[in-house]
């Protein structure tokens, strides 16, 4: 029986946990709806956030069953994206190079674009990876 590889990672999950009141670990895992909730109820006002540091390593298998592994690493994209994501720079790791500069020199579309990345980079990576 084939083992499917790994998708994401359980350290790069806790580390965004310590920001999960923000929502970074769901959106990480693939679960934009409920990030954008902890987003903006403070991790259901820290109750759910704290629950959720038992749930990371159920998110994370399911996030490697879910999601493509290959050339682009969902790890790597997510740094980028977290933590560079108004300069593009997760973009243009992907091959999207006019994207990738529009948001250097716009901010990230105002914004707009990063709340969009976050909502769908682990889809956009997959889609990569199946190629």
């Amino acid at each position: 029986m084939n083992a499917r590889q790994e998708t994401h990672s359980k350290v790069i999950g806790y580390l965004l946990w310590i920001f999960g009141f923000l929502g970074s670990h769901r959106f990480y895992y693939g679960k934009p709806v409920t990030g954008t909730i902890w987003f903006f109820t403070l991790g259901l006002f820290f109750i759910g956030w704290i629950i959720d540091l038992f749930l990371i390593p159920s998110m994370d298998r399911e996030a490697s069953l879910r999601f493509n592994a290959g050339q682009y690493d969902y790890n790597v994209a997510w740094i980028l994206l977290t933590f560079l994501g108004i300069f593009g720079v997760h973009r243009m790791y992907q091959g999207k190079w006019i994207s990738g500069i529009l948001y250097l020199l716009t901010g990230g579309f105002f914004l707009i674009g990063v709340l969009y990345d976050f909502w769908t980079l682990n889809t956009q990576v997959s889609v990569l990876n199946a190629r």
